[in-house]
């Protein structure tokens, strides 16, 4: 007895609990032999509940290959009614599994009409779904009483598969065009109202703005580009000047770099130190100044970031959606694409994940009307190419899956043509600390290039016409507009090598 009793007590240790037993399983036979019936009396019926129900949908397995049958005569663009029906089913050779004609015959004489089969359908589908989660919980709770399974692996599992049930069951209902067309109007008297015309989003890069209006609500934009170009500082600069300039909540979800390694490529961006002395700390007493005086502008600035690595989809739709809500977060960006996963997912490639990704990333701007601007890396193609054409980034180049470029509603290339060694432009004009921005593809709007300035040493990109450093802006506060101050010499205050003794900054 005594053997008996530990036995029993490991396992119940390492069992899956079955949830309310003996409780039935949620369904409505009746109405599911109502729906069928109405099917095969009205011809337009089955259009009505095609985007309601599956198969898979109906408990009883009968109706099941009944409604299956249906579904194979609506593709072939056959009638359906008892006789095709019957006919379609012995031609499967499930006749006698349903119930025979009898069966069938039975189904039609319970209905009157199709007139609820619309309302019938939609609790057949709400039936279905609390089935699915009824049996994804039972799972979830079996692997957890296993102990040789991770828990946080399991809590990325049921992550995903949680994710999968939502998305196979949501439908969103269409909507009559005059709601619509108040809110294209609302856009297009917004956009009239602003300065410079823009409808979304101000990046703080003018030329950039005006081929975008902006980044659109419910967009998902992708920027690309080979490593060493630069793509995370192109963020951070505009996260800044979205943040700090006009006061738009950003989040920033960096998968390859700490917080706090984030947070100093924008000290060294805002105060212009470089990134070097940041690091080592040795910086000179008027770079203290200067640090003290400038980070100032970061202090409260709506930026949330966020640096858990291998960060998956599923983990991001929470985040997102609770910074949303708590924060008015306005836009998303992510470090990079090809670092988030899809865990919890079984794909056949490391392809169909990134192309997961992308459709849910899309997804995910459209739920949050917000949008999302995701980095990615180019594969190799760009390095084996030659001349300074064959270097600029082309679309083919996306790396690991051609569902990014498909699922972006804008495509946008960074190239520098000086990391290439090309100094100069065909008309002989100096490419030196230029960068280019190419909008590659833009579903709504047109394509071209956009010329930065880019600050190497800052890790900074700023408009062309804008590019007054720190010590340029301390000579205009001293009536030297043309002049730039010396250099201090090492060791010495800045104060007392500086000019009229004020700041640069």
């Amino acid at each position: 007895m005594a053997d008996s009793n530990k036995n029993t007590g490991r396992g119940r240790q390492k069992a899956a609990p079955i949830p309310d037993m003996g409780r039935l399983q949620p369904q409505a036979k009746e109405l599911e032999e109502a729906v069928l019936g109405a099917l095969m009396l009205e011809k337009d019926a089955y259009s009505i509940i095609s985007e309601i129900l599956k198969p898979e949908c109906f408990y009883e397995k009968s109706h099941e290959m009944i409604f299956s049958a249906i579904v194979d005569l609506v593709a072939s663009q056959r009638p359906v009614d008892m006789l095709t029906v019957t006919e379609q089913l012995k031609k499967r050779g499930e006749l006698d599994l349903v119930g025979g004609p009898f069966y069938i015959s039975q189904l039609t004489s319970k209905v009157a009409s199709s007139a609820h089969i619309e309302y019938h359908a939609r609790i057949i589908a709400q039936k279905y779904l609390a089935r699915e989660l009824i049996s994804f919980t039972a799972q979830v709770q079996g692997k957890a009483f296993d102990e040789t399974i991770d828990v946080e692996d399991l809590m990325q599992e049921a992550e995903g598969k949680l994710f999968e049930i939502s998305q196979r069951n949501v439908k969103k209902d269409v909507t009559q065009i005059n709601p619509v067309i108040k809110d294209a109007l609302d856009m297009l008297q917004k956009a009239a109202n602003q300065k410079e015309g823009l409808s979304g989003l101000r990046t703080g890069f003018n030329a950039l703005d005006k081929i975008t209006s902006g980044w659109q609500n419910s967009d998902l934009v992708i920027i690309a580009a080979r490593p060493a170009m630069g793509k995370t500082a192109f963020v951070l600069s505009m996260a800044k000047n979205m943040a700090v300039n006009f006061n738009i909540p950003v989040a920033l979800f960096s998968l390859e770099m700490s917080n706090v390694q984030l947070v100093n490529r924008m000290i060294v961006n805002v105060c212009e130190i470089p990134g070097e002395k940041i690091k080592s700390g040795r910086l000179e007493s008027y770079e203290w100044e200067q640090l003290d005086f400038k980070i100032k502008e970061l202090y409260d600035a709506p930026v949330y970031v966020d640096d858990t690595p291998s960060l998956s989809v599923f983990e991001l739709r929470t985040k997102a959606r609770r910074l949303v809500r708590e924060h008015g977060i306005k836009i998303l960006i992510i470090d990079y694409l090809q670092l988030m996963n899809a865990s919890g997912m079984n794909f056949g490639s490391r392809e169909q994940e990134v192309s997961m990704i992308s459709r849910s990333l899309k997804g995910l701007a459209k739920e949050l009307n917000i949008p999302i601007i995701a980095l990615s890396q180019l594969n190799r193609g760009v390095e084996n190419r030659q001349g300074a054409e064959g270097k600029r980034p082309q679309l083919a180049d996306l790396r690991e899956s051609g569902a990014i470029e498909q699922d972006a509603d804008m495509v946008c290339f960074i190239h520098r043509p000086e990391y290439y060694k090309i100094t100069e432009d065909e008309r002989g004009n100096s490419l030196i600390g230029l960068a280019e921005i190419i909008v590659a593809k833009h579903r709504n709007g047109a394509t071209g290039d956009v010329r930065l300035r880019f600050k190497s040493e800052f890790a900074k990109f700023m408009n062309v016409d804008e590019d007054v450093s720190i010590r340029e802006f301390s000579s205009g506060m001293n009536g030297d507009m043309n002049g730039i101050p010396p250099i201090p010499p090492a060791g010495n205050d800045f104060l007392s090598a500086g000019v009229n003794n004020e700041m640069p900054f």
